[in-house]
């Protein structure tokens, strides 16, 4: 079950770890976020188009930028729903300093890599100008609100609180509230039961001799929806948002990866 965050105490506000006007500062950069990813689908485009239509032979000429682009709008649409989540979870009065200092971690460091350039993987980093994007719309990218965010928002002081926060929720199966309605939070604790007691205590056996999941554990998870949830009630499955895909993930493979692993892939083939 989620934990209320935890108050904040007189010396991460004395240290300046969290921002003030959080809210106004995240909306205002997902607004310049938007902007970029705009010029950048534009310029993206004019590399890959003939004659106003996507050519596959250009794409695979431009895969690089493709790609970034890719991972540029997933940057940007993962700000936005933070945005929104910290905007709904405020006005529910659940929007503790757990909370808005994750908010404002990621805020930090995904604008800072929009800035200066996305790590694909260990040796490929997409910036500005892989995507066609000039000087000039980097600096525009760069409102108040995004360097505000750039400098301020991931600090030694930002995580070292956060760090604290952690360390004082100990043993909780979420870091802060995640804003889930409570069938969600039912679920977790459900499979994280079923994890503590039918998955870790054989876990490491199963890997060390490279053993499959027995079939016992799998039709236990069978029985308890795992491989329905996001299926319509009218073709067997429970019907339920992608969000109780995600709390089975992060519970089953908590347990071991190799159980959680199992519930992601009946949910891609469904």
């Amino acid at each position: 079950m989620s934990h209320a965050p935890a108050a904040a105490s007189p010396a991460a506000t004395q240290a300046g770890a969290l921002l003030p006007d959080l809210l106004p500062l995240t909306a205002k950069a997902v607004e310049a976020a938007d902007s970029l990813l705009a010029k950048a689908k534009a310029a993206v485009f004019a590399k890959v188009a003939k004659d106003g239509k996507v050519s596959a032979a250009l794409v695979e000429k431009e895969q690089f930028a493709a790609h970034g682009l890719a991972w540029a709008a997933t940057y940007v649409e993962a700000l936005r729903q933070l945005a929104a989540y910290a905007a709904r979870m405020d006005r529910e009065g659940r929007f503790g300093e757990f909370e808005a200092l994750i908010v404002q971690t990621a805020f930090g460091e995904y604008l800072t890599q929009m800035t200066g350039g996305i790590p694909m993987s260990q040796g490929e980093t997409v910036r500005p100008q892989d995507l066609g994007l000039s000087d000039e719309d980097a600096a525009a990218f760069r409102t108040d609100a995004v360097k505000t965010l750039c400098a301020a928002g991931n600090t030694v002081e930002t995580r070292a609180r956060l760090a604290e926060l952690i360390g004082a929720n100990a043993g909780a199966a979420t870091f802060g509230d995640t804003g889930l309605e409570e069938t969600y939070d039912a679920i977790r604790d459900q499979m994280r039961k079923f994890a503590d007691a039918e998955v870790m205590p054989h876990a490491h056996e199963w890997h060390l001799k490279d053993d499959y999941i027995p079939m016992e554990v799998i039709a236990q998870m069978s029985e308890l929806g795992v491989f329905g949830l996001t299926i319509p009630e009218e073709f067997g499955g429970l019907g339920l948002g992608k969000e109780s895909m995600c709390v089975v993930s992060e519970e089953l493979s908590r347990g071991y990866i190799g159980v959680g692993s199992l519930g992601t892939r009946s949910e891609i083939a469904a």
